[in-house]
């Protein structure tokens, strides 16, 4: 059985794309032009990193400039200043962050992939249709449903908490659409096989298909941390103790042109992880887009 996995596995994951022949003028014309897309994509994350280091006389300038003649950390210092001035620790708005995202982001995976396995590879009454509303949920924005949302956690008294931020998260279709898109490409006989080996149910996900649907879990890790971090709780948390980073940083962006430049601040620093996180697994994200036929 071990062998039949070793080579089902190398297959899986050394398939080559078919990719059409073009001549070498139509391959330097598109490199030319998927460049170009490039530059303009990376223009505002170029932007908000300058900003962030330009002082209160630079920032203003039109057209805006994306280099510092005099580079500034004072932007920075002024943010600690305001910070330091607040009645609740900042270490208490980074844990209830760090709380809320890690939570949030693990439960979505372990729900959504395990919600994913059934539905992918075992016919039920009803599994059709299951499938087919969870497509069509992904067309609804997240306005639509914050009103019901709203009254089912009140329904649960849990306004005011965090589970009133995650538990909405966590009960996303979209990564359950991800990972049903994945693990119907398991192959049946590496299960079968698993289960003749002796394999329930449990060891059959956590054995065989999450190492298989690896860079599916991964993604999904990376959509719900961003979404995660940069909550600021809306209208479910209220006690200023439980309230995210995200919140207090969004109260000082708000403050008015004097704090332009603490603002500038507080996007790089909001924007610095989720980029980090998704710059590092982007391989992963490319391949489960491209396999699950979603495009971004």
């Amino acid at each position: 059985m071990r062998k039949l996995v070793q080579v089902i596995v190398h297959k899986m994951r050394n398939r080559k794309i078919k990719r059409r022949n073009r001549s070498l003028g139509g391959d330097i014309f598109l490199m030319i032009v998927l460049g170009m897309f490039g530059l303009f994509s990376l223009y505002p994350l170029v932007y908000i990193v300058v900003n962030a280091f330009k002082p209160m006389s630079e920032v203003f300038i039109f057209p805006p400039k994306l280099t510092v003649d005099n580079p500034t950390l004072n932007n920075f210092f002024d943010l600690g200043a305001i910070i330091e001035g607040f009645d609740v620790p900042f270490s208490r708005y980074m844990f209830n962050t760090l709380f809320i995202t890690g939570v949030g982001t693990l439960g979505t995976v372990l729900l959504g992939a395990m919600a994913a396995f059934p539905l992918a590879k075992y016919q039920f009454p009803g599994s059709k249709l299951m499938s087919n509303i969870i497509v069509y949920s992904l067309m609804f924005s997240s306005a639509v449903t914050a009103i019901p949302n709203y009254f089912i956690m009140s329904s649960l008294n849990l306004i005011d908490s965090y589970w009133a931020v995650i538990l909405p998260a966590v009960g996303g279709t979209l990564g359950l659409y991800l990972m049903k898109n994945f693990i119907v490409q398991v192959p049946d006989e590496m299960l079968e096989a698993a289960k003749i080996d002796g394999a329930g149910e449990l060891k059959l996900f956590f054995s065989v298909v999450m190492p298989l649907c690896k860079p599916a879990w991964i993604t999904l890790i990376i959509l719900s941390f961003q979404s995660m971090w940069g909550t600021t709780g809306g209208v479910f948390i209220y006690s200023e103790e439980l309230k995210p980073l995200s919140y207090v940083l969004s109260q000082i962006v708000s403050s008015g042109i004097a704090r332009t430049g603490v603002s500038s601040a507080v996007s790089l620093i909001m924007l610095v992880v989720p980029v980090t996180v998704f710059v590092i697994s982007q391989s992963n994200v490319i391949e489960t887009m491209a396999t699950s036929g979603m495009k971004g």
